[in-house]
C-alpha cells in the first residue's frame, strides 16, 4: 500500500511538474487564451460536436485580435497556437511545411495524398504532378466544365417552383461528377444514385476524422482501433476506395490498350490530364507506385469535390440573399452572350469581372477550408512573440478574410470591394487557396470549374434565400448546419 500510494505522489507531482512546465514559457511566447483549466489547459474549446467547435473557433478568433492575432492554448500536455494575423499566417506558412499531427487521422483514407504527406513525399510528388493542373490543361476541361453545368441545372429543375430545399447535397454531387470526369477522365460518378452515396460517405468520413480529433481520448491508435467510431470509419472507407479502385482499374486497362496505338508526339505531350500523367509515372518511369497512384486519386476526389461544392453552394446562396448583386450579375451576362444559351468560353470567363467578384468574396466570407494547421520543428519567430519548437500551430483563414484590414465593412457581403485592388490587403488573392509552398494545387481549376457554373445557374434561375439565418459547423470544411436552403425560380 505504501508503494502504492508513493507511486501516485510521484505520478501526481510528475505530472503537475511538466504542467506547470507548459504553463510557463518563454516571456516570447504569447498570451494564454482565456478560460484555461486545470489539467485538461483549453480542451474545452474543442469539444462539443462541430457546430459548437466552430463557435469556439469563433471566440478564439475575437480574443487573438486583443493580442496581435496571436494566442496560445495548452490543451492536456500539447502546447498549442492560434494565429489570426495576416503576416504571422504567412510567415508559419511559408516556414512550416509539416502538417498537424492530426492529419495522419486520415491517412488509413488518403493514404501519402498531396494532403496528409510528409515534407518529404509533398515535394516529390507535387513537383511530378503540377503539369497535370497547368492552365494549358484546365483549358482543355472548358467543355465538360459547361456540360456538367448544364446537366446541373436539368437536376435543379425538379425543385422550381416546390419552395426552399437543401442545395448543398446538388452542389456536391455536381461537383463529384466534375471532378471525375475531368482529373479522372471517367463518369463513374454519373450514376445519381452511387454519386450521392459516395457524397453522403465523404461527410460521414470529415464528420469520423472531427469526432477523433475532439474525444482526445481517442488520439492513441491503440484505444481508437477498438473504438465504435473505429469500426464506422472502416466502412466508410470501404465504400470510398472501392469507388477509387475501380475508377484506377478502369483508367489503367484503357491506358496500357491505347499504349500501342498513341504517337510518339502525344507521348512527348507536357501537359496532360491528372490521371494520365500518374499512370504514366507509374508505368515509363515506375516512380509512382500503384498505391501512391490511388492515394493521390482519393484525395482529389475529395479535395477537389468537397471545397467547390462548397463554394457553389455558399455562393448561390449569397446572390439569392442580395437582388441587387443578382441584378448585376444578369447585367453583365447580358452583356456578354445577349440572349444567347451557348457554351462559355475562356474568352467570355475573361470578361464576367462582376461575376468573378461575387466569387471570390463568396469565398471570403465563407472560406471552406477555414482552418489549417502546422507542426513546428523549430523555434519561430513571429512579429512579437516566438512560437517554440515541438508545438502545433492552428491558423484561421476565416479570421483573415474578416480581419479588420478589409474595412470597416468587413462583414458584409460586397462584391464591389474586389473590382478596385488598390482597396484590397496585398494578401487578398492568396488566402483561400493556401499561401506558402504547401497552397492548393487545384486553384485556376476550381475558379474556372465554379464560374462556368454560376453562369449557367445565374442564366437559368432566379434564386431566393437568406445567409443570415445560416448556421455553421466545422467538420473539416466549413459547411453549412442549418438555416441555408434556397428557393428557385425559372428564369424567363
Amino acid at each position: 500500500m505504501i508503494t502504492i500510494a508513493l507511486l501516485f505522489v510521484l505520478t501526481s507531482l510528475s505530472f503537475v511538474l511538466l504542467y506547470w512546465f507548459r504553463s510557463n514559457g518563454n516571456k516570447l511566447e504569447p498570451p494564454l487564451a482565456d478560460k484555461k483549466r486545470f489539467l485538461i489547459g483549453h480542451a474545452q474549446y474543442f469539444y462539443g460536436g462541430s457546430e459548437a467547435l466552430w463557435e469556439n473557433i469563433s471566440i478564439l478568433t475575437e480574443q487573438s485580435r486583443k493580442y496581435d492575432g496571436v494566442l496560445k492554448l495548452i490543451i492536456g500536455l500539447q502546447n498549442s497556437y492560434f494565429v489570426a494575423d495576416p503576416d504571422d499566417f504567412a510567415t508559419v506558412m511559408n516556414s512550416c511545411l509539416l502538417k498537424l499531427k492530426i492529419v495522419d487521422f486520415a491517412k488509413p483514407w488518403l493514404g501519402n495524398g498531396l494532403v496528409t504527406a510528409s515534407p518529404s513525399i509533398w515535394k516529390a510528388h507535387r513537383r511530378l504532378i503540377n503539369p497535370s493542373f497547368n492552365q494549358h490543361v484546365v483549358d482543355s476541361f472548358l467543355g465538360i466544365f459547361n456540360s456538367q453545368s448544364r446537366r446541373f441545372v436539368r437536376s435543379l429543375e425538379v425543385e422550381v417552383g416546390k419552395g426552399p430545399f437543401d442545395h448543398y447535397v446538388y452542389c456536391h454531387r455536381i461537383a463529384l461528377e466534375t471532378i471525375c470526369q475531368t482529373a479522372l477522365g471517367d463518369d463513374f460518378m454519373n450514376n445519381s444514385s452511387k454519386s450521392s452515396e459516395y457524397v453522403c460517405t465523404i461527410d460521414k468520413m470529415l464528420n469520423i476524422l472531427i469526432s477523433r480529433f475532439q474525444k482526445f481520448w481517442l488520439h492513441p491508435d491503440i484505444i481508437y482501433n477498438f473504438s465504435s467510431v473505429k469500426r464506422q470509419e472502416k466502412d466508410c472507407i470501404k465504400i470510398l476506395h472501392e469507388g477509387s479502385t475501380a475508377i484506377l482499374q478502369k483508367k489503367k486497362e484503357s491506358y496500357m490498350k491505347e499504349m500501342s496505338s498513341m504517337d510518339e508526339k502525344f507521348n512527348r505531350t507536357k501537359f496532360k490530364p491528372f490521371i494520365q500523367l500518374l499512370l504514366e509515372l507509374s508505368h515509363n518511369t515506375k516512380v509512382l507506385t500503384e498505391d501512391e497512384i490511388k492515394e493521390h486519386v482519393d484525395t482529389i476526389i475529395v479535395s477537389g469535390s468537397d471545397t467547390s461544392g462548397g463554394t457553389i453552394t455558399y455562393c448561390m446562396l449569397l446572390i439569392g440573399s442580395y437582388p441587387r448583386v443578382q441584378n448585376k450579375i444578369i447585367e453583365e451576362l447580358h452583356t456578354v452572350f445577349g440572349n444567347d444559351d451557348r457554351d462559355v468560353t475562356k474568352e467570355d470567363l475573361s470578361k464576367l469581372v462582376y461575376l468573378d467578384a461575387v466569387i471570390k468574396e463568396s469565398i471570403r466570407l465563407y472560406p471552406t477550408v477555414a482552418l489549417t494547421g502546422r507542426d513546428i520543428e523549430e523555434d519561430l519567430k513571429l512579429r512579437n512573440y516566438t512560437l517554440s519548437k515541438g508545438a502545433s500551430v492552428y491558423l484561421s483563414i476565416y479570421a483573415l478574410y474578416h480581419h479588420p484590414q478589409w474595412g470597416p465593412d468587413v462583414e458584409e457581403f460586397k462584391p464591389e470591394r474586389w473590382l478596385d485592388p488598390s482597396l484590397l490587403p496585398s494578401w487578398a488573392n492568396s488566402i483561400g487557396f493556401g499561401v506558402g509552398r504547401r497552397f492548393c494545387i487545384g486553384k485556376t481549376y476550381a475558379l474556372m470549374s465554379i464560374k462556368t457554373t454560376m453562369v449557367h445557374v445565374c442564366r437559368n434561375f432566379l434564386i431566393y434565400g437568406n445567409h443570415k439565418n445560416m448556421k455553421l459547423k466545422l467538420d473539416v470544411l466549413l459547411k453549412p448546419a442549418s438555416g441555408h436552403y434556397i428557393t428557385i425560380k425559372k428564369r424567363t
